[in-house]
């Protein structure tokens, strides 16, 4: 075990001899496999979208399904146990089966959950939205993060008479047909025809997209801060927000912040608070209620007469039970300052995680916030290096992958920080061997 310094990360190994030999006993993977199978027979894929497989390499190094989870850990179907830093993609920012949370969640299951009329936690928790997000004057609810940036698009749409949106080129916000790449299976060119895609940073080529279709544009839709996928985070340049929020209110152009993946571990208010700006839509989801099914819009007042035009709904968009549940989330991380925590938790987890691949001779990136950081080796830009290291890792038991940005949680304690030092240790110690081999 690695000791700790007097700022909390891991002391740099001094030398190499046969100490530094890794240990041999790592997870495998023998029900998870013959589950997948399994799954592969009845479902397309075996496993789906982001929690298919197929980004996860090596892919022996990963399980495909989970049993329970506790805390800042789940275990596998084998029984293998794992320091969650995907946190689910995002919503659990609490920790696994948090009792709070689920209680709320049970009272309001014994008392009605989808009923036939609206629930009163509905209007509570749009009370509460308002007075915790400044911009807020009136909330809107639905299930997933594409829910509610799709609907801000038909808002933005409702207000202006307008059919263009600005998007940022590599930004994700959702898998309607609109917001895939295209050439993806099942989309067609006719959906793209009235998005116009945009480097980050650019005010210039915003400008310009605005310029070559006057008139036209009726949102722009951008995340707080870049975060695609296999590639670094990047945050806003010096007065890039303040600049496009002029420009945005100049033009007349409905301003949608997607706050799905960001949102509540910058801070409660809105990450545009974090940054400095004030946009006319946000969307939020992920740990809205640390992983019941909600999602929420939130909008100015200005436009809630054109949100109440738009007709968008869902059979369980008004259930009560992730309602309560949100509730008591949202109360719980204003209680304990749980933005606050994450990143202080996430800073210090990185500190480590860079101290310890360079007291084996590697270069660790992270980029973003601590509290969803996007991290790298930059000792091979094939990203393969990165890779197997991440694959290491999760194979000992600290759940990272390569290709996309992980998350903190509340949940994580110094136990698991220093857990995850040593095991980052270990899987620098067999990617030399194995390479050495």
């Amino acid at each position: 075990m690695m000791a700790d310094d007097s700022s909390g990360a891991p002391a740099a190994s001094q030398g190499c001899g046969a100490e530094c030999e890794p240990r041999e006993a790592t997870y495998t993977y023998a029900e998870s496999g013959a589950l997948f199978r399994r799954a592969a027979q009845v479902i397309p894929c075996g496993i789906y979208g982001h929690l298919s497989p197929a980004p996860c390499t090596p892919v022996s190094a990963y399980p495909f399904f989970a049993e329970r989870g506790r805390g800042a850990r789940f275990w596998d179907v084998d029984g293998n146990e794992f320091i969650d830093y995907m946190c689910a993609y995002g919503p659990m920012i609490l920790g696994y089966n948090h009792p709070v949370v689920d209680e709320a969640y049970q009272a309001q299951m014994r008392d009605g959950n989808a009923l036939t009329c609206a629930s009163r936690k509905m209007v509570e928790l749009a009370e509460y939205l308002v007075d915790l997000v400044p911009m807020a004057g009136w909330a809107y609810f639905a299930k997933n993060g594409g829910d509610v940036t799709q609907y801000a698009t038909m808002v933005a749409r409702a207000a202006t008479g307008r059919d263009k949106i600005i998007a940022i080129r590599g930004g994700y916000h959702g898998v309607e047909p609109w917001m895939q790449s295209p050439g993806h299976d099942g989309t067609i060119a006719e959906d793209h025809g009235n998005v116009i895609r945009i480097a980050w940073n650019d005010v210039a080529a915003l400008e310009g997209a605005i310029a070559e279709n006057p008139g036209r544009i009726a949102g722009f839709i951008a995340t707080p801060y870049h975060h695609p996928s296999f590639a670094d985070s990047e945050w806003p340049g010096d007065g890039y927000w303040a600049r496009v929020e002029t420009l945005l209110r100049k033009e007349g152009i409905v301003f949608i912040i997607d706050d799905v993946r960001c949102g509540f571990r910058l801070g409660l208010r809105g990450s545009n608070e974090y940054f400095g700006f004030t946009p006319d839509l946000i969307c939020f989801c992920k740990a809205l209620a640390n992983g019941y099914p909600i999602s929420a819009l939130v909008g100015t007042d200005a436009l809630k007469r054109d949100a109440s035009k738009v007709f968008y709904t869902g059979s369980y968009w008004f259930s009560a039970a992730p309602m309560a549940a949100a509730l008591a989330c949202l109360e719980e991380l204003k209680r304990i300052d749980g933005p606050k925590r994450m990143i202080e938790t996430g800073t210090r987890l990185i500190e480590g995680l860079v101290a310890v691949a360079r007291s084996h001779g590697f270069d660790l990136r992270a980029t973003g916030a601590p509290s969803l950081p996007y991290l790298r080796l930059t000792d091979d830009e094939s990203l393969m290096l990165h890779q197997d290291w991440c694959g290491e890792c999760t194979r000992r038991g600290a759940y990272f992958t390569s290709h996309h940005n992980w998350f903190l949680s509340t949940a994580h304690t110094d136990e698991d920080l220093q857990r995850t030092w040593d095991i980052a240790d270990d899987a620098f110690k067999a990617i030399r061997k194995n390479r050495a081999g």
